[in-house]
């Protein structure tokens, strides 16, 4: 099998299986019960916590546990929005945001929240000076992606938070799902930070929110006293306790990960332009991890199909909208075509990855197109 899509998730390492292995057996008791094994739970998982927030520089009390960076984005955005309608009811996000942030955008309008649609240019990007034209003094908060999901295209959210933070009543909030271990991040701008343990190489069901000592949210989750009563229910210890060595470990490969696979994706890129109705769609700046392709001889459902008979895994769109049968709504946004918006796959890459595979996959679009493709 070739497994070409890691920004869909990712596989788990072998450290954090056996780790939780064993915490699913030792660490099982309530970390909000008074006894023994309850406080042993507790102390671990703030442990953890703590660890977390010496790597990324931010406080332990800046840190909160949930179960998905779906979750975590709706908690940012309907949260802070809810909270804090008083100061304002102006929105910005940008018009190729993941489903939790578009459908929290959306969701919000019941609530008389005026949500506006930043458009992104011809590489896929918001920039600040879109940003600065669309807020306004009633604006209180932005959220725009790090790195898109289709794409790879990266934003320039350092000077976007600059631009935001004119405005002293409105707060920035950034996905960071795909750009977390594999970019740096300009953390100290950023008033609310989202990213998922999955996606690099750790545990479903955990994820974390950044959120800065000074910004107050609506909790969504009634219940209890955990998260900073931000999110009631039952703590997940074991996987929270885990995240700090997910985490760690991400970090400490981030910078070889890159470059292996920063030659992967050159190398895809040199051999499909050599291929006739091939089309690279992701910008060159783009993040490596992730490349956008079309061929104009095959649609996208046809070309996955055939590529998962031959062991070969991608996706079309983001995952969380696979099931829609549409054109991609982030390429239409971006300037092009409906044929290749509807011919395109996503292909995303991490250090497991080898270009042992990438011939492979070359080969194996080649002997498709010989057999299902189309005149062009």
């Amino acid at each position: 099998m070739i497994y070409f899509d890691n920004s869909s998730t990712t596989s788990v390492r072998t450290e954090v299986c056996r780790l939780y292995e064993q915490l699913i057996e030792t660490c099982f008791a309530n970390p909000d019960a008074m006894h023994t094994p309850g406080r042993d739970v507790e102390k671990k998982m703030e442990t953890s916590r703590l660890k977390i927030a010496q790597m990324l520089h931010v406080l332990p009390q800046e840190i909160i546990f949930t179960s998905s960076a779906s979750e975590s984005n709706s908690l940012a955005i309907i949260g802070y929005c809810l909270k804090n309608m008083h100061r304002g009811k102006h929105i910005l996000t940008s018009n190729v945001e993941h489903a939790s942030v578009a459908n929290s955008f959306s969701w919000l309008r019941q609530f008389g929240f005026e949500v506006e649609y930043l458009p992104v240019n011809s590489k896929g990007i918001v920039t600040e000076k879109t940003v600065r034209e669309h807020l306004r003094k009633d604006t209180i908060l932005v959220s725009c992606m790090h790195v898109n999901n289709e794409m790879g295209a990266i934003n320039p959210i350092d000077k976007i938070a600059d631009v935001v933070h004119e405005n002293p009543i409105c707060v920035f909030h950034s996905d960071c799902v795909q750009s977390f271990s594999k970019i740096e991040l300009p953390l100290e701008k950023l008033d609310l930070m989202t990213m998922s343990m999955h996606k690099i190489h750790g545990l479903k069901g955990s994820a974390l929110l950044i959120k800065k000592k000074k910004i107050q949210l609506l909790p969504l989750i009634q219940g209890g006293q955990q998260e900073q009563g931000l999110r009631g229910g039952t703590s997940n210890a074991p996987v929270n306790i885990i995240a700090a060595k997910t985490i760690r470990l991400a970090l400490e490969e981030q910078k070889s990960s890159y470059e292996k696979v920063y030659q992967l994706n050159q190398y895809l890129r040199n051999e499909l332009s050599k291929i006739p109705g091939a089309h690279i769609n992701s910008p060159k700046e783009a993040l490596p991890f992730i490349l956008n392709i079309s061929f104009d001889a095959i649609s996208s459902e046809v070309l996955l199909n055939a590529l998962d008979q031959k062991g070969v895994c991608v996706s079309a769109k983001s995952t969380c909208s696979s099931h829609s049968s549409h054109a991609s709504s982030t390429l239409l946004n971006m300037g092009y075509d409906e044929k290749i918006a509807t011919h395109m796959i996503r292909l995303s890459f991490d250090a497991n990855n080898t270009l042992d595979e990438g011939k492979q996959f070359i080969q194996i679009c080649k002997e498709i197109l010989d057999t299902y493709g189309l005149p062009i």
